[in-house]
């Protein structure tokens, strides 16, 4: 059967209307910046080069209205969708390889014997960018019905619509410019940055605020921003696309509650938020390629055969996450002891460990330790012993349903009522 849209009278499309607006309005201010003398003194670095958020926002909140309205995806048999998203992805796929080829081709010290080839390859690369743009909305319309479905499953709606709507858009994110103190491994500052930075712009920018402010200072990649709509990087992985759609409604969602409106107020509400959003998004990420791609489900690991004693064992394979948890608590170590220098120098020694098995982290400092460190949703990270992250681990445990442990979580404003529910179960 095929999927049809309900007509909706003027007066329900303009309330629609004013909700979405103000959840853009609110989920912006998240973006801005404190005011203060700190941060307008690293702004004299970054504020040429500071993403605009209000724009892109308005611009993908118009977009996806205008989706909304004709019902892109209202004609196609649901046994049906998940092929057209696949598409999609493998469009995106080609594009990728083309860009790539089109990059050698100009890094050829013989580009100028090769204008046809580089024509040929430029006509190709624009085509297959004109189908992707009609083909993206239909795939992202596609994947935010199926996660509506979902989150209604799962009982995180309202009358089975989750508020707000699952909204995402593909699209280029900013970098992030990441300030901590040297003595503390703590996020001060989190500005966005375009995204077309080069890697000796971003050093420039890094050394020039380390030096000038005598922080710690690191630019990120984003995967996905907590806009309305949400911004996420492209990709041709479904299982971390669908993971990341997740995770960033979990934070318009938690923007409509305490815990999301006080997400800047103190570093424990900031990783209690972003573990948060980090189980809800596995969880809710799971369940969608379980039910709509079953095909992509990771294959469970084969059972572990005991080897005969005259084997020789083979080697310890290197666990980042574990490896990554050990640095960070000798690191807090070492900054409790007002050893500073000494810790950078520890983590430079830790970074080359990392280069060494695979693992090209650019520069391993306090402020990547202060960004990473939110993400506390696994028992060994870079969060190292922090105990807030534990304790939301722990409260989701303890509850029988995802629900039940967002609801929970919504509604906090400090840490202090994260234990008090633990200790209560």
């Amino acid at each position: 059967m095929f999927f049809t849209q309900a007509p909706l009278s003027k007066i329900v499309k303009l309330i629609l209307r004013f909700i979405l607006l103000f959840l853009l309005v609110i989920i912006c201010q998240r973006s801005e910046l404190p005011a203060s003398e700190p941060a307008e003194q690293v702004r004299y670095f970054t504020r040429m080069i500071e993403f605009d958020y209000i724009s892109w926002s308005l611009e993908a909140l118009w977009l996806k209205w205008n989706q909304w309205a004709l019902g892109p995806n209202s004609w196609i048999f649901q046994t049906q969708k998940p092929l057209w998203v696949k598409a999609e992805l493998k469009l995106t796929q080609q594009i990728i390889e083309k860009e790539s080829e089109l990059n050698r081709l100009f890094s050829d010290p013989q580009h100028s014997h090769k204008v046809m080839e580089i024509e040929l390859t430029s006509r190709e690369l624009d085509l297959l960018k004109q189908k992707n743009q009609q083909l993206a909305p239909l795939a992202e319309s596609i994947l935010q019905e199926q996660l509506n479905e979902l989150i209604a499953q799962k009982g995180l709606s309202l009358l089975g619509q989750s508020l707000p709507p699952p909204l995402f858009r593909t699209s280029p994110t900013p970098l992030a410019l990441v300030i901590s103190p040297r003595d503390v491994i703590r996020q001060d500052l989190q500005i966005s940055l375009v995204p077309n930075l080069s890697i000796e712009e971003i050093i420039e920018l890094e050394n020039g605020v380390a030096r000038s402010q005598d922080v710690s200072a690191l630019v990120v990649e984003i995967g996905g921003v907590g806009t309305y709509p949400t911004m996420i990087m492209r990709t041709t992985d479904l299982n971390w696309l669908a993971e990341v759609i997740a995770h960033e409604w979990t934070h318009n969602y938690l923007t409509l509650h305490p815990l999301g409106i006080n997400y800047d107020t103190s570093p424990a509400l900031r990783t209690m938020n972003e573990t948060t959003a980090n189980i809800v998004g596995k969880e809710l990420g799971s369940a969608l390629i379980a039910k709509y791609y079953p095909e992509l489900m990771p294959k469970p690991a084969p059972p572990s055969v005991p080897k005969q004693s005259y084997e020789k064992p083979n080697p310890p394979s290197f666990d980042f996450n574990k490896e990554m948890h050990k640095t960070r608590v000798e690191v807090d170590r070492l900054l409790s002891l007002g050893k500073v220098a000494e810790a950078e120098e520890y983590m430079e020694q830790r970074r080359q460990i990392f280069w060494e098995n695979g693992y090209a982290i650019r520069k391993l400092n306090q402020a990547y330790f202060a960004f990473h460190g939110a993400y506390a949703d696994e028992e060994q990270s870079a969060a190292g012993a922090d105990p807030v992250g534990e304790a939301v681990r722990t409260l989701r445990a303890q509850q029988p349903s995802l629900a039940e442990f967002v609801h929970l979580m919504a509604w906090m404003w400090n840490e202090n009522q994260l234990f008090q529910a633990i200790r209560q179960k």
